[in-house]
């Protein structure tokens, strides 16, 4: 039998779903994958049950059906202000999963350097991996995770393809500031850098935080390629349907990468999705209340249990540090919390390119039944 493809030596499968499949083995309440145990609203259950009774179930146009497009550009205008054009800005694809790879492909040569902050979501590396690119890692320092300036010029000075910045935050809940995007923005003018950003946590931030879209910042627009999606801001994360959004040179380009990936997402789901896409700013608000009075209530659970943890500024995770608890590492800290204690969280050192082990990462996207039962089990830890 002839040798699989080396680069696949380099990275493990998904630390994060491995995680879940050992809590669903244990009954553990899930705390490691990041998808929420509630319904869309309601806009999306009727739209998604008008859709299935529609003319929707061959392919759409590859980069994504036209009413969908049109929504989406409506939308993203309202929040970022920038005159998005759906056929010229917007490629349609399986999740911000699959538009991160897009972007990659799309920027990236073999044998270019890609710049990745650490901690990152795991997809980030190897996704520069599968596109022949190779790794550049710049460490954001706890506890607020901001990242050392000359640190990331002399990463700069490699004359990287991309960087990849993921506002806000997985896995730590950092939020960049205006001026942490602009001394970007900066290093990436003056190497001829494109940015690639990863935003799926646009609308969860918590005050006094607020979220600047990169791609708006002045003169960032034509190198900036953004990556999103639907599934936290609706959560309906198996639905798959995210997006890339650049200036139409990339455009073009990304859609050739797509085609041939996935030739298109789910069409019932695109027709379906337009009613989230037009809920009105009062959704938002709400959002955001919704995910600060989980945050609030789950950190409470863990100032309980007296271990460190980072307060997030956005998204919905928490880094825990378990220290104290004396494990050898994090991934035997990880597999003793599912067994012994009922809660999964997922082993900080997936997301770490340095040697840090004392970390593991919940989320916090669950009913108020749930973080309940979960403190009640964590409770076992005082």
């Amino acid at each position: 039998m002839p040798d699989t493809a080396s680069r696949l030596s380099v990275f493990t499968e998904s630390v994060i779903r491995g995680t879940t499949r050992l809590a669903n083995q244990h009954g553990a309440i899930n705390l490691s994958q990041g998808f929420p145990d509630f319904d869309p609203p309601e806009e999306l259950l009727a739209a998604m049950e008008r859709a299935a009774r529609g003319p929707h179930h061959q392919y759409a146009v590859t980069w994504g059906a036209p009413r969908f497009r049109e929504a989406l550009a409506r939308k993203i205008q309202r929040f970022t202000g920038l005159p998005i054009h759906p056929d010229e800005n917007l490629v349609v694809t399986c999740g911000s999963t699959e538009a991160m790879m897009v972007a990659m492909m799309t920027a990236c040569n073999p044998g270019d350097k890609v710049i990745i902050f650490s901690p990152f979501y795991e997809n980030y590396a190897a996704d520069a991996i599968l596109s022949g690119a190779e790794p550049i890692y710049v460490p954001l320092r706890p506890p607020g995770f901001g990242f050392d300036s000359e640190e990331l010029a002399k990463a700069f000075e490699q004359k990287p393809k991309a960087i990849v910045v993921c506002n806000p935050s997985n896995p730590t809940g950092k939020v960049f500031t205006r001026d942490e995007l602009m001394e970007i923005l900066r290093l990436a003018e003056e190497h001829d850098a494109f940015v690639i950003t990863d935003e799926p946590y646009e609308h969860i931030i918590f005050a006094p935080h607020e979220h600047v879209y990169f791609a708006a910042l002045p003169g960032a627009f034509d190198r900036t390629i953004t990556c999103n999606s639907l599934s936290k801001t609706y959560s309906i994360t198996g639905w798959r349907l995210g997006y890339v959004q650049a200036a139409p040179k990339v455009i073009a380009q990304a859609r050739k990468v797509h085609d041939f990936l996935t030739v298109g997402a789910a069409a019932p789901l695109q027709e379906a999705a337009i009613a989230g896409l037009e809920l009105p700013d009062s959704y938002y608000t709400g959002l955001t209340a919704l995910y600060t009075e989980k945050r609030d209530m789950f950190l409470d659970i863990l100032r309980k249990t007296g271990l460190p943890f980072t307060e997030p500024q956005g998204a919905y995770y928490v880094m825990l540090d378990i220290s104290s608890l004396g494990f050898a590492s994090d991934t035997a800290a990880s597999e003793w919390f599912i067994k012994e204690i009922g809660v999964a969280g997922v082993a900080g050192s997936s997301f770490f390119r340095e040697p840090v082990n004392h970390l593991i990462r919940f989320h916090f996207a669950k009913n108020t039944a749930t973080l309940q039962a979960a403190g009640e089990r964590l409770m076992k830890l005082t």
